[in-house]
């Protein structure tokens, strides 16, 4: 066992994760051949066999999952001992592999990254992008940016902003349909709706200082936020969507607000989620700390229609 080096334990733990060979060579980059070589070494290396083998995918041995238990603590060690060093360095080095839904990612993250490159020149940023909620331990994630009004105890998490949404429509739909004046109206028109996240399907209103919801049916539907508001930009429909993208394109003219005396916009708390066992590793706090500032300079407050925020 002398012979492994911490790279053999971050390799099994990751294959452990994701399950299947395939998929850790894709992560890795390199021949499904290689790792399924390197897994043998291993397994000869500890002389016991760790992992089943079948057409369904892969499972741990007892001796595996003792394996795996190890190969975590000491890869958790080498990270407090990196972290250790940069910290007395002054340096955060390393890569940092963070999930974001598409809005979030391209009107936020990507204009952060010249000004995080600039204060950790040796810090490197991986993007996983998409709408749907992330396994982190099974994809590797170290921080996700996730838009939820609750979270579950057993995470690590900080707030780092707010995000509100509102409803749009481009003047070509306007043109051509009309708009709204109430919110029943809005059954008399094409919507645009989010296939993968249903709960953003149901659009809450301030009607005669009652809040209520309308459950939106979508004539066109998208799995993707930012697909949906290439939608609503294209003129098909009115569509839900954040006001970070809302009120920059209506301020370029590309879009009108609908329905702004009524949207109850309800900002909803940005939160920087972390991998258990590492929010005090320095690339990890740095991220988190330069993105909780990075969100409170973008003022979204002055992005909400003012009639439609509430006293």
């Amino acid at each position: 066992m002398r012979n492994l080096q911490f790279d053999d334990m971050h390799l099994f733990a990751r294959v452990a994760d994701l399950g299947t060979l395939s998929a850790a060579a894709r992560e890795r980059d390199v021949p499904v051949s290689q790792i399924s070589r390197s897994l043998s070494r291993i397994e000869k290396a500890c002389g016991a066999r760790l992992i089943h083998r079948s057409t369904h995918g892969l499972s741990l041995t007892a001796e595996g999952q003792t394996f795996r238990d190890y190969c975590d603590r000491m890869t958790a060690a080498l990270d407090e001992l990196e972290g250790e060093f940069a910290g007395k360095a002054r340096e955060v080095s390393g890569t940092v592999r963070v999930a974001a839904s598409t809005v979030v990612a391209q009107y936020q993250l990507v204009p952060s990254l010249a000004g995080l490159g600039e204060l950790h020149p040796r810090l490197r940023i991986e993007l996983e992008v998409g709408d749907r909620l992330t396994d982190m331990a099974r994809e590797g994630i170290d921080i996700a940016i996730r838009t939820v009004t609750h979270l579950p105890d057993t995470v690590i998490a900080r707030q780092i902003g707010t995000l509100g949404r509102a409803l749009y429509a481009a003047p070509a739909y306007a043109k051509a349909h009309g708009l709204p004046s109430h919110p029943d109206e809005l059954r008399d028109h094409r919507l645009i709706t989010n296939s993968q996240v249903t709960m953003l399907n149901q659009w809450p209103f301030l009607v005669d200082g009652k809040a209520t919801v309308f459950d939106a049916q979508g004539h066109w539907r998208a799995n993707d936020t930012n697909m949906a508001a290439s939608m609503v930009l294209e003129g098909l429909g009115i569509g839900r969507l954040a006001t970070l993208v809302g009120e920059t394109l209506v301020r370029r003219t590309l879009l009108v607000r609908v329905l702004p005396s009524f949207v109850d916009f309800g900002p909803v708390p940005v939160y920087a989620v972390v991998a258990p066992g590492r929010h005090r590793l320095p690339k990890i706090k740095a991220c988190v700390d330069y993105w909780a500032q990075w969100f409170a300079q973008a003022d979204h407050a002055e992005a909400v229609p003012a009639r439609a925020k509430r006293s």
